[in-house]
């Protein structure tokens, strides 16, 4: 008797399980794969699958096995509402950096125009997803990886936001005042390697989130070049690991004495967010 779609996807769930890895996220790409809502789901599930269904889940279970995440195998993820292409050149967009994102737009309603720059751009997420909320903004994108970049730049097109890209290291390059810098920079100490998932320590590009002097060198850095750049009445928005609160703050309330510096928590309750005003 042929196998319908439900039983294809609890076996392979099951097979996931018992490997160790994470079951639902055969189903997550299948779903993905097919177009299918959860209504269309209920709908096909008890029908039977196809050959070509069932050999594209093995082939998709196989790369799961492998630690593949399944963003990756899809080409895509979604954020702030808008469909982003994602490889292994970039990051994959989380949803701790679209709270970022939001506390910067109401922090900053739509009637000033701002000059913006998202440095380590990585898919564009945050600089694209800030324009397509803020046509007025002049938003400018920066990373230091060509191939990253060249995402970044395929995501504006396809979302439709004029954005300016930079292929630069951090503010080396800037040469003009912004009113807002925000950054999700690398910030992950090398002691945290084995805490990570296998999935993000076999996959994700090392340059996007590893930094030196226990993850804070960015933030150093930054810092000292946004002393040059930031208008005078301009703000800096910064996502941190959820243990360097304290450290980022003092490193920028040294670098802008005059400036306050507040850390948000995200809706887990860990400090992620840091604003420089």
């Amino acid at each position: 008797m042929a196998k319908t779609y439900r039983e294809a996807l609890l076996r392979a769930s099951s097979f996931l399980k018992a490997a160790g890895k994470e079951a639902y996220s055969i189903e997550f790409v299948f779903l993905a794969r097919k177009g299918w809502d959860k209504t269309q789901w209920l709908l096909n599930m008890n029908e039977s699958i196809s050959k070509v269904d069932e050999k594209q889940i093995e082939v998709d279970v196989a790369a799961l096995l492998q630690n593949q995440p399944p963003q990756y195998l899809l080409g895509y993820e979604y954020f702030y509402g808008h469909k982003f292409k994602v490889n292994e050149a970039t990051l994959i967009p989380r949803p701790e950096t679209e709270e970022l994102v939001d506390w910067c737009l109401q922090k900053n309603q739509a009637t000033t125009m701002k000059k913006v720059v998202d440095v380590g751009t990585g898919t564009g997420a945050i600089g694209i997803s800030l324009k397509l909320a803020r046509a007025n903004w002049q938003v400018s994108a920066v990373d230091i990886v060509p191939e990253t970049l060249a995402v970044a730049q395929d995501n504006a097109k396809a979302l439709g936001a004029k954005i300016n890209f930079i292929l630069g290291d951090t503010l080396s390059w800037a040469k003009e005042e912004y009113d807002i810098i925000i950054s999700n920079p690398p910030y992950i100490g090398a002691s945290e390697w084995e805490l990570m998932d296998e999935s993000v320590r076999e996959f994700e590009p090392k340059t996007a989130l590893f930094a030196a002097d226990n993850g804070l060198a960015l933030y150093r850095k930054l810092a000292s070049q946004a002393q040059k750049v930031l208008a005078a009445n301009g703000q800096i928005f910064l996502e941190i690991g959820f243990a360097q609160g304290q450290a980022v703050t003092e490193i920028f309330q040294s670098a802008f004495p005059d400036k306050k510096v507040i850390v948000k928590k995200d809706l887990s309750g860990n400090e992620r967010m840091v604003y420089v005003y």
